[in-house]
Order: C-alpha cells, then structure tokens, then sequence
C-alpha cells in the first residue's frame, strides 16, 4: 500500500503540474495565431525593451522565465539597462542576441537555449518573413509572437501588453497596467476636452538628433507614437501634416515655414553608438545640466535661427525611449504642461513616473528623463 500511495501521490503532483500551464491560443498583433502552451517556461525576448513591460507584469521575478534578449538594451539605453542590472546582477549573464532584420540574429544560438516562444517587434516582420525564420522556428519547436508598441501603439499597445501577460502568467497584473496607463492619459485628455475650444500649438518633435553624421535636420513623426503624443496633450504635430507613416523628414525650408511654437527633441544615452556625441542624454538618472546644454547646442543649426520656439525659449527635450514602450501616459502629461501651463499647472509628470515605478516596477525610480529651457522648467 505504501508504494501504490506514492505512486498516486506522484501522479496527482504531475497531473496539478500539468494544469498549472496549458495548450493555448495567442493572436498577435499581425493577426496571426499562435498555438503555445501557457504561461510559457523559457521566454526569449526578441526586444530586451520589452522589459518595460514585462517588469511591470512580474515584478521581482521577471528574469524567472527570460533565458534571453536581445542586445538593444545595452546599447541603446543603457541607463535602464544599469538599473536592472544593479537590482539583478544575473542579466549580465544573460545570453545577448542581435536583430533579425540586421542579419546578425543566430537561430542555432536560440534554439540552444530551448525556448517556448520568441517576442519579435512588428518593424521586424517583414524581414522575418522574407527569411522564412517562422517556419525555421517552429521545425525547432519555438512560437514567434509579434508586438508593437512602436508602428501604431494606438492599436497594438493595450494588445501587446495583453499578450505578454499571457506567456507571463500575468493576465491581472497585464490589465491593472492598462487601466493605469489609460486614467493617467484620461487625466489630460479629459480636462481638454472640458476646456472647450483651446489654442493648440505648433509643435515640431525631432527624431534624435545629434546621434551620427552631421547635425542635420529634419527627422520627425507622422500622426503615430510620438505625433499622437502631441496631439493627445493638445498640441499640433507639424510632422502630420506632410508625412503620413511613423517617421519621416521635412527638409529645413518646411521647417522655417510652419514655425512651430514649441520644439522637442527627442534623447537618450547613447554614447555606446553614437559617433558624433551632439545628442540629448535624458533618461533614467541624467544630469540635467548637461543636457539642457546639449540642447542649446542643437538650436545652434541654421534651419533652427528664426524659429519661434527659439526666440522664446519653448525648447524640451523627452526621453526617446517613450517611443517604445507604453508609458506614454508620462510624456503625455508633460507635453501638456509645456503646452498649456496654466491648464495643467496641478499635475507633476515625475510624481505619475515614480508612482508607476513603486506601483508596478522592481527597479528604483531616478529622474532625468525631461528637460527644458522655457520658464517652465522640467
């Protein structure tokens, strides 16, 4: 009888292991669907930006189920990637992939590493499908999934967010980051709506600026992300008016004639990529005096002189990382207050982003990730 108990009692632990993760349907944001079982065991994330999310879904355990990421974090925000790696030493151990669209992404390398499912960004897909990777994948036993936070967050972000609460086993805490993220926006977009009929400013956004090669002009956003941003904290994004995908150029001429009211440019630390060292370094812990002069060197090009903006001093600067990740919610707010100082004057963008740092993340807050030199300070 002894025996035959523990026979029943191990069969009964398999069978509960079992139900805790089960055969399941993902669609993606392509429209795609995934079969995979859930919540997923071996996660290799295809973006390690994506961490933004997924440390907000798990917390303290969210490197329990990442057996890799890509090298995106390292060297395009490394400030975040210090901040994780100071809370948990163990990443830096973390096997690095590069980008599959660069052709330095090594499959033998991944499928090593036996994940369930690899998260690769939307921008990505076409490049994945003219390789035929999904099927190169999935004869390994590995799902793709797309995300987007970047070509239409508008449509894709709140889905991507779900879905990553999905292969984390975190569909509650994936939900009370949406409801978070949507009465911080509603914030202001409400209290605009209230208004009545405001003034919205012209607003030129620039797509970083200062990264490589001469310090030109004029690289910007359509109506998505960054253009949403603007129009969303009542504003007007000049860019929408002649480009209709994520990003594109006005030429400096384009520029001096819409003469916006205020202009943004957008920064991070990116010293590990950069060969002209002219940009913006905002983000976690920047020191804002070093960045407000980077910003008053980038007002020194031609194209920039006769602008409004300048003359005034209506010139910001707003973590470029906003651009991929659903915290939109904090540049949302502070655009407003730049736009509209006396609506807006009661809300503290800095207070919502060390909130939302306490609520849902394991890493501590630093601020930096905004400056600017018009009266109303950062």
């Amino acid at each position: 009888m002894p025996i035959l108990k523990n026979v029943l009692l191990a069969l009964a632990a398999a069978a509960m292991a079992a139900a805790s993760a089960f055969a399941a349907e993902i669609t993606d944001v392509t429209g795609r669907k995934v079969e995979i079982e859930l919540p997923a065991k071996r996660i290799l994330l295809g973006e390690a930006r994506q961490i933004h999310v997924a440390a907000a879904l798990k917390g303290e355990h969210v490197f329990d189920t990442i057996v890799g990421w890509r090298d995106d974090l390292i060297k395009k925000d490394p400030d975040s990637y210090a901040g994780y790696s100071e809370r948990f030493p163990a990443v830096e151990k973390l096997p690095r992939f590069g980008y599959i669209p660069s052709g330095d992404f090594s499959l033998e390398a991944a499928i090593a590493l036996k994940p369930d499912v690899l998260t690769l960004n939307l921008e990505a897909e076409k490049a994945v499908e003219e390789a035929g990777f999904i099927e190169k994948a999935a004869a390994a036993g590995i799902a793709v999934v797309y995300l987007d936070f970047r070509v239409d967050p508008a449509k894709n972000s709140e889905r991507s967010i779900e879905i990553l609460g999905q292969l984390f086993g975190a569909e509650t805490r994936a939900k009370e980051f949406i409801d978070y993220r949507r009465a911080q926006i509603a914030i202001v977009t409400d209290r605009l709506a209230n208004a009545g009929a405001i003034e919205r400013p012209k607003v030129f956004i620039e797509r970083s600026p200062g990264i490589t090669g001469e310090t030109a002009c004029c690289r910007t956003f359509g109506p998505a992300n960054f253009g949403e941003m603007v129009e969303k904290a009542g504003g007007h994004n000049i860019g929408s008016d002649v480009i209709t995908a994520t990003f594109g150029d006005l030429n400096p001429e384009q520029l001096v004639v819409a003469n916006p009211d205020h202009v943004i440019v957008t920064g991070s630390n990116w010293s590990a990529e950069s060969d002209l060292n002219q940009f913006v370094a905002v983000g976690r812990g920047a020191d804002p005096t070093a960045a407000r002069e980077k910003l008053r060197g980038l007002m020194q090009r031609p194209a920039f002189a006769s602008l409004d903006a300048v003359k005034a001093g209506r010139l910001h600067a707003v973590w470029h990382q906003f651009y991929g990740a659903p915290y939109e919610f904090v540049p949302i707010q502070q655009f407003a207050k730049w736009f509209h100082p006396d609506l807006f004057a009661d809300i503290d963008p800095d207070r919502t982003f060390r909130e939302f740092h306490e609520k849902f993340l394991p890493v501590a807050y630093r601020s930096g990730y905004f400056v600017s030199l018009s009266d109303g300070g950062e």
